[in-house]
């Protein structure tokens, strides 16, 4: 006798689903809220969190490529809401602050600006984290044709620019 209920797969693709629909959800509120992409506004969250951060640390906080950290945090500057400050220690390396428009803008965050996976995947135990990377693993190893560079593109943008 055949079950009327989904498949296994079906089922687990269902569940990519409300997470990749969450995930668009959360980004657009938050764009809606602030004006700007979530992928700005953590870069903001995170100069509110170490002020004078360089470029290199905020991009591997982000898990995101330099030169991709760099191209935001300038279209940030010229919008007026990060500042590039020299370090009185050494004044080759320039660390970032924010402006009080984006001190006002994180103000109005309506959550976690790196989006609500993130945040869900901390919350999980560890050995949960660790079953779910190597099923991921799995599945990836799986799909016909995979890029490694989606690696390190911020999932805010990924979800924008899908629209």
């Amino acid at each position: 006798m055949k079950s009327h209920t989904p498949s296994l797969p079906l089922e687990v693709l269902q569940q990519f689903r409300v997470i990749y629909g969450t995930m668009r959800q959360y980004f657009r509120a938050l764009e809606q809220c602030c004006g700007l992409p979530g992928s700005q506004m953590w870069i903001l969250q995170e100069v509110e969190r170490t002020p004078t951060i360089g470029v290199t640390e905020l991009a591997q906080r982000l898990g995101i490529h330099q030169s991709t950290c760099s191209q935001l945090v300038d279209r940030l500057v010229g919008q007026g809401y990060l500042e590039k400050q020299k370090a009185a220690s050494d004044r080759r390396r320039v660390g970032l602050i924010l402006a009080a428009s984006g001190r006002a803008l994180i103000a109005r965050l309506p959550g976690p600006a790196e989006g609500v996976l993130p945040a869900a995947l901390t919350s999980l135990p560890e050995v949960a984290l660790k079953t779910l990377h190597i099923n991921l693993a799995e599945l990836i190893g799986h799909l016909q044709e995979t890029d490694e560079q989606f690696a390190r593109i911020p999932l805010a943008e990924m979800v924008r620019n899908a629209e």
